[in-house]
């Protein structure tokens, strides 16, 4: 009877600890991954200094980075452009924005206003480029360019990151403000 009683143990010990082993084993790549931002930041603020001296100031509410390197603001964010004796010259807002470092580039996306302070003059568009190493800005999209004495209008746009020179690739209207 014991060695019944023992034997009937075993069988459902045995028993017990095969079911309990039993796992489900997935391949790796057949699951589904993550894509998310690995790191979000609140109320950023990033300077870009040379030998000390700012020269590029960017502010934004929201800064997600991606696994590849990959920055988004998808609050947009607002730049500030300063000259050699540190004074404001220009500034570039967007309602969303992306960042690929790898090649210092920028999008701005939505309501996109460039202002150049000095000059006075204004740019606007729905998708602007900034290549931050080239200190170079441009588009393919319509643009608006409001000055003291006009407005011009046209199809793409390269110019200075701020605004101090700047060519419209298809100029699709003139309108000048002086009453003659």
């Amino acid at each position: 009877m014991r060695n019944g009683w023992i034997a009937g143990l075993t069988l459902v010990l045995t028993a017990v600890f095969s079911l309990g082993c039993e796992r489900d084993i997935k391949n790796p790549d057949e699951e589904e991954r993550y894509t998310g931002p690995t790191i979000e930041n609140h109320d950023v603020t990033t300077l870009y200094s040379d030998s000390a001296r700012l020269m590029i100031k960017l502010q934004a509410p929201v800064q997600q980075e991606f696994e590849g390197g990959e920055g988004v603001f998808p609050k947009g964010f607002y730049v500030e452009f300063y000259d050699d004796n540190g004074k404001l010259e220009s500034t570039l807002r967007g309602n969303y924005g992306k960042q690929e470092p790898n090649k210092n580039m920028y999008t701005a996306r939505g309501n996109v206003v460039v202002n150049n302070l000095k000059k006075q003059e204004k740019l606007e568009t729905e998708e602007l480029f900034w290549d931050r190493s080239k200190a170079k800005i441009f588009t393919d999209k319509f643009v608006r360019i409001t000055t003291p004495e006009e407005v011009l209008t046209g199809t793409g746009l390269t110019a200075n990151q701020d605004m101090s020179r700047y060519s419209i690739k298809k100029v699709t209207g003139k309108f000048n403000f002086n009453e003659q």
